[in-house]
């Protein structure tokens, strides 16, 4: 079992930047990956960014390419979500979820998740 705990969501304005804090606990296998996904009001979940604990690979949605970067910190089992010039459509609940051994965009493919934070950009 993984515990997944996320943080730093609020408001801000287009332009502005956020950072999401995602904390695990439990058996991290350090093979796997570990991913952030958002899920507007009205939409389908989607994958946003994906970080392997052991090498830091990373994958990113086309959406965010340039503006997000994904991080980790292997001694605090943490992965970090750095949102910089953030758009209104950016608007959604962030999650992190994890397990696979593939940086899958599909969700249906992880089987742990947190409870995710709201992250809301105004124009």
């Amino acid at each position: 079992q993984v515990q997944l705990v996320e943080s730093g969501g609020g408001l801000v304005q287009a332009g502005g930047s956020l950072r999401l804090s995602c904390a695990a606990s439990g058996r991290i296998n350090i093979n796997n990956f570990i991913s952030w996904f958002r899920q507007a009001p009205g939409k389908e979940r989607e994958f946003v960014a994906s970080a392997r604990w052991n090498d830091g690979s990373t994958r990113y949605a086309d959406s965010v390419k340039g503006r997000f970067t994904i991080s980790r910190d292997n001694a605090k089992n943490a992965v970090y979500l750095q949102m910089n010039s953030l758009k209104p459509e950016d608007t959604a609940v962030y999650s992190c979820a994890t397990d696979p051994i593939y940086p899958y965009v599909e969700a249906h493919r992880y089987v742990y998740w947190g409870q995710g934070t709201q992250v809301t950009v105004s124009s």
